[in-house]
């Protein structure tokens, strides 16, 4: 038999950090939970934490990924990773967080990509643009 710990069921009293937010999908991998809680991009109750911090159902996690933030209280707890729909079981996020976040997706699809009419290499008349504008 192993000398690590039984894996805890969801419903159970306590699971690390890091394991819960892979679980619920806020991470794809769990090295990647471990990485934002260790950058500060992860808050439990508004104070930095490390990974291995012990969770509890009615936490407040302030969660940072890419330019979007999620605040959400801790529901349940599982450390196995299910459906998405098992995942979302696990959190309620805050609905003023809910509207900022998607808001800043709907801004980000109105905003153009500077390289959007950019396609490959510059064609010769291109390049005689640049070297003119460089002189």
């Amino acid at each position: 038999m192993s000398r690590c710990a039984t894996p805890r069921e969801p419903g159970t009293t306590a699971a690390r950090l890091d394991k819960w937010l892979w679980a619920a999908r806020f991470f794809k991998t769990r090295a990647l939970a471990h990485e934002a809680v260790e950058a500060g991009r992860v808050r439990l109750n508004g104070e930095r934490v490390k990974p291995g911090r012990v969770l509890k159902p009615g936490d407040e996690l302030s969660i940072q990924v890419g330019d979007l933030v999620w605040k959400v209280r801790v529901v349940s707890l599982s450390e196995r990773r299910g459906p998405a729909a098992e995942a979302r079981r696990l959190y309620v996020e805050d609905d003023a967080s809910r509207e900022a976040r998607e808001r800043r997706i709907e801004e980000r699809k109105w905003q153009s990509d500077p390289a959007a009419a950019l396609h490959g290499r510059p064609t010769k008349r291109d390049r005689r643009l640049i070297h003119r504008f460089n002189e």
